[in-house]
Formats: C-alpha cells, sequence, structure tokens
C-alpha cells in the first residue's frame, strides 16, 4: 500500500514512512493511493471476533507487505489488552429502539482517542526498532489527544514526546493526564494561546523541513494517517453487530474531523454505514459548510463546554475535501491556496454534493449541551461527557434515517466533573485505575506561541529521559 499526498506535490511514500513523518513535504495529508476492503466474510465475523483481531485485520490492509499477518496480530493484541477497563474496549449500550450508545472511554486516559494511541505506540516502537532510529514526537491538543498520547507513549524507548496545550482551556482531569504522567520523556507545554494557535505552531515545525530532519518530527494528531485507520475498526466492528436492521448511522460529536472521516474510511472498507452525523460545538465551521458549501474559519475557536472540540480550523476536512473533489490533488490544493490567504474555500458542486450523500452536521451551543446532558439522563439514566452531550442534541438534526442510530461517547464524564455537577448534581468519579490523578505530581513548562520558542524547547530536551 502507498501513500500519496491530497496536494498532489509530493512522491508517493509507504506505510511506515507515513506513519513516522505524518505531514507530506508539499504541506498535504497522507491518504492510501486506493481504498481496500475486508472480504464479506471479515465484515460479519467483525461482529462477534476479538476486537483486536478486526483490528488486525484493518492494520494489514492499510500496511500491506510492510506488516506480516503474525506482527500484526500481536501488535494489536498488546494494543487492547489488559490496560483496558473494559474487555470488549469500545462496549455498545442500548438506550432506546434501535438507539445506541458506543462507549469508546474505557482505555487509559479516558478518551476514545486511546482506542489509536494504544495501536500507535507499539507501531512506532516496531517501526523505530527495525530502523535502529529514534523520534521526537509533538502533538497539539486540545484535551484528549495529549492525555492519550501521554499514557501511550510514557517510557516508551527512541521516544520523546512534546505535547502542546492550550492554557488554561482544557479541564483538570485532561491537564492531568498530560502533567501528571511521571514519563521521564514526556515534556507538557503550555502554549499561550488557543489549540488553533497550538496546532498552527506543529504545521509551522513541519513546514521547516530541514527543523523536521534536525529532530525527526512526527505527529501523533490525527493528521496522522495511522490514527485514522485505528479509530475505523471501531465503525467495522459496531456496523457490523447491528446492521441486520438495516445500514447503521453515526453521530460523531467532532472537532478535527478526524473521527467522522474514520467512519467514511470503514464506510470505504465495506462496513454496513449509512450516514454519518457531525456534531459540532459553537465552533460550527463545519456544519456551516455542509449547509452553504463554503468552509470559513473563524479568527479565533470560542472557549464551550466541550474543549475538546473548540477548533476553528479541522485538518481533517481536508481528506474528505480531497476525496469530494475526486481525489484531483490539483484542485485541492488550488482550494487550500486560497483558504490560506481568504481564510474560506467554496466547494465546488459536485464536491458539495457528494459531501451530503454521505454526511449530516449539526451545530449546537452551550445552552443546548446542557438540555442534552439532562435529557439524556432523564430518558436512559446515562451520564454523558459535554462532547457527548452535543452528539446527544444533535443526532435527530440531519434527515429523516432508518436502521440503527449509535452515538459515539467520545470521553469519559469524570473528565469534566465541574459541568457535569453543575447541570445533574452528580460528581462522576475517576475509575479505580486513575483515581490518584489530583495525588500525582505535575510537570508542566509555559511557553509563549513562538515557534522559535518551541523549536528551540524541543532542541534543548531531545533525549534527556533517563
Amino acid at each position: 500500500m502507498r501513500y500519496i499526498s491530497t496536494r498532489g506535490g509530493s512522491p508517493s511514500v509507504s506505510f511506515f514512512d507515513t506513519l513516522l513523518t505524518g505531514l507530506a513535504p508539499d504541506g498535504g495529508l497522507y491518504v492510501p493511493e486506493g481504498w481496500p476492503s475486508l472480504s464479506s466474510e471479515q465484515i460479519k465475523a467483525a461482529a462477534t471476533a476479538p476486537y483486536a483481531e478486526t483490528a488486525a485485520a484493518v492494520l494489514r490492509l492499510f500496511a500491506g507487505d510492510e506488516l506480516s499477518d503474525a506482527d500484526a496480530i500481536g501488535l494489536t493484541e498488546e494494543a487492547y489488552g489488559g490496560q483496558w477497563a473494559n474487555p470488549g474496549i469500545t462496549p455498545l449500550q442500548q438506550v432506546g429502539p434501535g438507539e445506541y450508545i458506543l462507549e469508546l472511554f474505557h482505555g487509559p486516559s479516558l478518551a476514545f482517542k486511546d482506542v489509536a494511541m494504544q495501536l500507535l505506540a507499539g507501531l512506532y516502537a516496531h517501526a523505530l526498532e527495525a530502523r535502529n532510529a529514534r523520534l521526537s514526537i509533538v502533538c497539539a491538543t486540545s484535551g484528549d489527544t495529549g492525555g492519550a498520547a501521554v499514557e501511550a507513549l510514557k517510557g516508551v524507548d527512541r521516544i520523546d514526546l512534546f505535547v502542546l496545550m492550550p492554557k488554561g482551556r482544557v479541564s483538570d482531569v485532561q491537564r492531568r493526564f498530560m502533567t501528571a504522567s511521571g514519563g521521564d520523556n514526556v515534556h507538557a507545554l503550555s502554549i499561550d494561546g488557543d489549540f488553533d494557535t497550538a496546532q498552527a505552531l506543529v504545521k509551522a515545525m513541519f513546514a521547516d523541513q530541514a527543523f523536521a530532519r534536525e529532530v525527526a518530527l512526527s505527529p501523533v494528531n490525527s493528521i496522522n494517517w495511522a490514527r485514522i485507520l485505528a479509530q475505523s475498526v471501531y465503525y467495522v466492528v459496531t456496523a457490523s453487530a447491528l446492521a441486520v436492521a438495516g445500514p447503521v448511522n453515526f453521530t460523531v460529536p467532532s472537532g478535527n474531523f478526524g473521527d467522522a472521516l474514520a467512519g467514511y474510511v470503514a464506510k470505504k472498507l465495506g462496513a454496513p454505514i449509512g450516514r454519518i452525523m457531525i456534531a459540532t460545538n459553537a465552533n460550527d465551521g463545519i456544519a456551516r459548510a455542509f449547509e452553504t458549501g463554503t468552509y470559513a474559519r473563524t479568527k479565533a475557536s470560542i472557549a464551550t463546554l466541550s474543549p475538546a472540540m473548540d477548533i476553528s480550523v479541522a485538518s481533517n476536512f481536508e481528506r474528505i475535501i480531497h476525496e469530494a473533489v475526486g481525489r484531483d490533488g490539483a484542485v485541492l490544493k488550488q482550494l487550500y491556496d486560497g483558504f490560506a490567504q481568504s481564510g474560506s474555500l467554496d466547494l465546488p458542486g459536485p464536491a458539495h454534493d457528494m459531501l451530503k450523500a454521505h454526511f449530516d452536521a449539526f451545530g449546537v451551543d452551550d445552552q443546548e449541551t446542557r438540555w442534552a446532558l439532562a435529557d439524556c439522563y432523564e430518558q436512559t439514566g446515562e451520564v454523558l461527557c459535554p462532547h457527548t452531550a452535543v452528539g446527544w442534541r444533535a443526532r435527530f438534526g440531519g434527515d429523516e434515517v432508518t436502521g440503527p442510530r449509535v452515538l459515539l461517547a467520545t470521553a469519559h464524564p469524570a473528565k469534566f466533573p465541574e459541568t457535569v455537577d453543575s447541570v445533574l448534581g452528580i460528581m462522576p468519579a475517576l475509575p479505580r485505575h486513575c483515581a490518584d490523578l489530583y495525588e500525582r505530581a505535575e510537570a508542566v513548562v509555559d511557553l509563549p506561541a513562538d515557534l522559535s520558542a518551541v523549536k528551540a524547547y524541543i532542541r534543548q530536551n531531545i533525549g534527556t529521559a533517563a
């Protein structure tokens, strides 16, 4: 399997090159040269097979000859082993007739991003050992990516991890997963700005190709294709389990569009998926793009009750637009060159139609988020995190659908206890494995939103782990 840039200006690369480099030299994102597919037998088997088995099948499709069957199952069994609080990894809860909640928060950092990060850790270790190499991994986070990366990569040989988080824009629990890990190879950097500021710094570091080579830079944000393929697995598993009632429809709380894109990838793999509802908070650029055909960024993201979705520019939207324009890199580059200059792009008519054929989108404000927290609890007894509550409100916002409907529960409510308590009068407790989180010592470095300052810190702290 080879990978190409969405912008068409870089040579194709291998799966492991995609994993280790993340961003293409022309500024685009890597996507598969073509779409593989699971067999009908594999799709059916996913309903009852161990999660690691389905994950290995998907991984082998995207890794191709670079990964043997034995290596693939070894990596996935390690990724989805005893560190998960629920042996089902992503258990499904029925909350009404044809209506389900998919719990994605049973991993080490209590967020859906653990599903991908636990696999990425093994993939990185495998590739770095084979190449006798070392990496500086950087991560911009709106809250959950950073914690998941830290839990997966702390103490991993050959890796230095630098997590850029927006100062004062993450919950206390989210912050402590990044600052209180005790990992000598982990550097939690509090950036004076919002998530978009942190993400822009990461992209600028990759754009400086000399610096990227000097420190062996690699990303774990969802610009890394391996994140997307790993997340597609729970769509395959869930759709296979429920498909007897018709194509399965998903509602996805979305900030950077990676999780919604993973649903589309699962659909391309052959999973019986109907429509995908993208649920945004007040940072609703994607929802407006689906409504109007114009994708535009705001000057700054809006702080909301669902901070992991406080993103004004969704990186992975580029990948789905690439699909929508017929995988034409030249057209995509022209659109994004204009976006860089003006802050907006107009989707060509056929591309807009293609997106609407697969997706719906709906924006939810904080008042509606509070309502949804209360409504779900009253209707089902389930306590949601505020991001999942955005999805609860949005799930009826699109076209009428037939078949089961699945809401992705993206984080444990204990990551946002103040919000949950203010609405429900319930203080959700941390699970046993991290109950001592507030007792752990924190280590964090405050840095300005200055590229030279961040690059200097990374240079000075490569290889400093004991």
